[in-house]
């Protein structure tokens, strides 16, 4: 696999990292446990990790030097894929390894994923986790539009694929409809979650270990972006908290972000953004901004949740929203993209509509007001989540594999995820 810009074994929540490493990770480890070895390349990002890490069996990352040993704009990493390009060549040279297929995650992974492709004339693979035409289409802050080079790698990647992988069903008619790709070439393949880690535990179990007080809790996972829509969940909460929604305390927790001494990163300015928002809305101290947390503690916050909140204007997939209901967490999620797919209005959590404040403290009120809506939308939620397994992952990605070129077991692939 090639993952130009971003490792996926980096600590999530924080610039460039989030649904797509996990995917990345956890369908390159279940390839590897069916006997198909995964080799994921990625651009070196510190100079103190290995070169090659293991990190499950058959499963290891190659970090590739190109460019600056550091985290980097995606678009400034376009200038080293040259160089990326000749470090996976050399690394294959070196160690004599034969690729059957290249899978390709992100449009910045595309052009070296192509060019492998022709010259050692494998199958391509390719799947975009976020297409650019959709964020464009909804973005609000100028810092988070995506040029025409990165849309036009995406439309000439969809010419070049062998085989396009949709995250939802709403993500493959996009394909469609804004890059004119063959329908025939696209197959649906949706995020896993991992039920051993992703389980229901005691809630009070969870707020002992956060050491969280009394009352009812809110919480929002994910990357610090105006795309994800946190401005719009504040002013929902504070809605909640004029009303005295819940009979009780009530807590708002975000997690993920950096804060950074560096104004000119796009996260540094939306987080302090938000603070500003927060503070104007009177929430001071009701708010929590927790920062990027280890994958691992993410069980524990939605565990510790009466509901989670997922208002992005896009999303491909919707990771959180998985994992949440894993959990046994009820979800409230925009009416966007693969978001409508995992969340089941009215089982599992509530579907908004349109960007309404309103309307998403309605939704929230109604599950936080009642405990027998909570428990049921809980247990429901558990029984959706689990149909959604990175067994049943790496199972129909093999099937795609072998619609290209005989699987065997022992062979190696290389997947690119950029």
């Amino acid at each position: 696999m090639i993952s130009v810009h971003t490792c996926p074994l980096a600590r999530l929540g924080s610039r460039e990292t989030g649904g797509m490493n996990v995917y990345v990770r956890e369908l390159s480890r279940n390839l590897g446990r069916r006997g198909v070895g995964v080799d994921v390349f990625t651009r070196r990002q510190d100079e103190g990790v290995d070169r090659i890490v293991e990190f499950g069996e058959g499963a290891r990352v190659i970090h590739v030097d190109a460019g600056p040993a550091r985290s980097m704009d995606k678009y400034d990493v376009l200038q080293y894929l040259p160089q990326f390009l000749e470090g996976v060549r050399s690394f294959r040279r070196d160690a004599d390894v034969d690729y059957q297929v290249v899978h390709s995650h992100y449009w910045l992974s595309s052009p070296v994923a192509t060019a492998l492709s022709a010259e050692w004339h494998v199958p391509l693979v390719a799947m975009f986790h976020t297409l650019g035409k959709m964020k464009n289409r909804v973005s609000r802050a100028r810092s988070e539009r995506e040029n025409g080079e990165r849309i036009e790698i995406e439309r000439l990647t969809m010419l070049a694929g062998d085989r396009l992988i949709a995250a939802s069903p709403s993500d493959r008619d996009q394909m469609v409809d804004f890059y004119g790709a063959l329908r025939s070439k696209i197959r649906v393949v949706p995020g896993g979650v991992d039920a051993t880690s992703f389980r229901p535990f005691p809630s009070e179990v969870a707020r002992a270990v956060l050491g969280l007080g009394p009352g009812k809790l809110v919480l929002f996972v994910g990357r610090i972006q105006r795309l994800k829509g946190i401005d719009l969940l504040l002013e929902a909460f504070a809605r909640l908290v004029a009303d005295g929604s819940g009979g009780e305390p009530l807590r708002l927790m975000l997690v993920g972000g950096r804060d950074l001494a560096d104004r000119s990163d796009p996260e540094a300015v939306e987080l302090a953004r938000l603070r500003a928002v927060a503070r104007h809305l009177g929430l001071d101290g009701l708010v929590s901004f927790q920062g990027a947390v280890p994958h691992s503690m993410l069980p524990t916050y939605y565990s510790a949740a009466d509901v989670v909140v997922v208002p992005s204007l896009y999303e491909s997939f919707g990771l959180v929203a998985l994992e949440a209901m894993a959990c046994g967490v009820p979800v409230v999620a925009s009416r966007v993209g693969g978001l409508q797919w995992t969340v089941q209005d009215g089982r599992s959590g509530f579907l908004v509509p349109r960007r309404d404040p309103e309307l998403f403290a309605s939704a929230i009120r109604l599950i936080l007001a009642d405990d027998a809506l909570r428990s049921s939308m809980a247990r429901e939620a558990v029984e959706i989540a689990a149909s959604f397994s990175w067994d049943a992952v790496a199972d129909r990605t093999l099937r795609i594999y072998g619609e290209l070129v005989p699987m065997e077991a022992g062979c190696r692939a290389a997947c690119g995820a950029a």
